[in-house]
């Protein structure tokens, strides 16, 4: 078993003390060590933060890109719809125009039938 080594109040706070002078003394070098590092750790910092703003700005070059591909598609179909619109009432005002026509015509062939009909009864009852 050990013994108690009886030590006196004085050697505890000297002991104490050179314990957080070597506390001290460690969080210094490693001050010192960081403060070496801290122009590496900038220019790497600078750096990536220069690669994120280059990526950004692809990427914000990227959308503006594909906004603009996808406002011209839109105003392409946009006038393809209107064209196709156009057409549409340009052959159904011409499908309009043949029935009338056609029914015109029909309309002239009966009466030009209904009058050889009344022209040839008039003559009929003239002889």
């Amino acid at each position: 078993m050990r013994e108690f080594k009886d030590s006196k109040f004085s050697d505890r706070l000297d002991k104490a003390q050179k314990a957080r002078a070597e506390q001290l003394a460690k969080a210094r070098a490693k001050m010192q060590e960081l403060a070496a590092g801290a122009e590496d750790r900038a220019k790497e910092r600078a750096a990536i933060a220069a690669a994120r703003a280059e990526r950004e700005a692809t990427r914000k070059a990227q959308k503006e890109a594909e906004a603009k591909r996808l406002a011209e598609e839109r105003a392409a179909a946009e006038a393809a719809r209107i064209e196709a619109e156009r057409l549409a009432i340009e052959e159904r005002d011409r499908a309009a125009n043949e029935e009338k026509a056609m029914l015109a015509k029909l309309l002239a062939d009966q009466k030009a039938a209904r009058d050889a009909r009344y022209a040839a009864r008039k003559t009929r009852g003239r002889k």
